[in-house]
């Protein structure tokens, strides 16, 4: 008969035998007189036994009842137990978390967040993939990603848009300081561009010369993303990269503004089945909140 009973049925009986009175077992359980009353009921006819004498000064333990106190405090100690290891588990942020992301992000925005995510949780560990292919979040081929996009597409991915993901033309201090810094789309035309950024990047890039007729001004290709940043951090010419990267950049000047239909989104994601496990939900909260606070910073007007 015991596997039909509710525990809660048991902690109110405990705590009628502990208090001596529907009452004050209601106050200490935080419910009405009338809620403990009914929950030791309940014991009683689920196990065909009178555990308590109503009398007018309060409850008293029958022989019966007092039989089962011990039992009783044994569940009740079990319970206890099981609820506090729960809890450590889910204390437990320790393991390792794949984390994928474009470079241009990983080594500009994300190092020293993912510094700070170290010295605050240092049992995690990050293993960093960049990648240019897009990866699985649902069959296990990374376990957080941060994505660009309109709207996430792939079954089961949960997460949060942390901020927008615009795309416009920036030079370094020192180049707009010896050859100006163009501020209209007409003046583009005299400045050489650095091309390139390795697949991820370039697709978008060069969409963007291409609507603005300057793919022919490109007079240098980088095959990696931290070569296209080294090139326009030394000064050799104009870029087009991701604002949300390139306004945090101190040797960088933008050259103008976004315009409009040029925005997606910048999404961190990871799959449903992993968004409750200790580390991961670790992971994206303290990414997430970093992520989206930087986003606040770097609205950018779009005209």
């Amino acid at each position: 008969m015991l596997f039909m009973l509710d525990w809660n049925d048991l902690r109110y009986f405990l705590a009628v035998a502990r208090t001596g009175s529907t009452l004050a077992a209601g106050r200490e359980l935080r419910v009405s007189q009338t809620t403990a009353a009914r929950r030791v009921a309940a014991l009683e006819q689920a196990l065909e036994l009178t555990l308590f004498d109503r009398r007018q000064a309060g409850y008293v333990l029958t022989p019966a009842g007092q039989a089962l106190v011990a039992q009783a405090e044994a569940v009740e100690a079990a319970a206890g137990a099981l609820a506090e290891a729960a809890a450590s588990q889910g204390r437990d942020a320790s393991g390792t978390v794949r984390l994928t992301m474009q470079e241009l992000y990983a080594v500009t925005v994300l190092a020293p967040i993912l510094r700070d995510l170290h010295a605050a949780h240092p049992g995690i560990r990050i293993e960093l993939d960049t990648s240019d292919q897009v990866r699985d979040l649902a069959t296990g081929g990374a376990d957080v990603a941060l994505r660009s996009a309109d709207r996430p597409t792939g079954g089961g991915l949960v997460g949060r848009r942390v901020g927008d993901d615009m795309w416009t033309v920036y030079c370094s201090r020192d180049y707009a300081a010896q050859h100006g810094r163009p501020s209209r789309r007409k003046d583009l035309h005299d400045h050489p561009f650095i091309g390139g950024g390795g697949p991820g990047v370039w697709r978008v890039y060069r969409a963007w010369l291409e609507r603005n007729g300057l793919e022919d001004k490109v007079a240098m290709h980088h095959d990696s993303e931290t070569g296209l940043l080294s090139a326009i951090r030394s000064g050799i010419g104009l870029a087009v990269l991701p604002c949300f990267m390139a306004e945090g950049e101190p040797d960088l000047v933008r050259c103008l503004d976004p315009m409009p239909g040029e925005m997606r989104g910048l999404w961190l994601l990871t799959h449903e089945r992993l968004r409750h496990t200790p580390r991961v939900r670790v992971v994206m909260d303290f990414l997430g909140d970093r992520l989206a606070r930087l986003g606040r910073e770097r609205v950018i007007p779009v005209r």
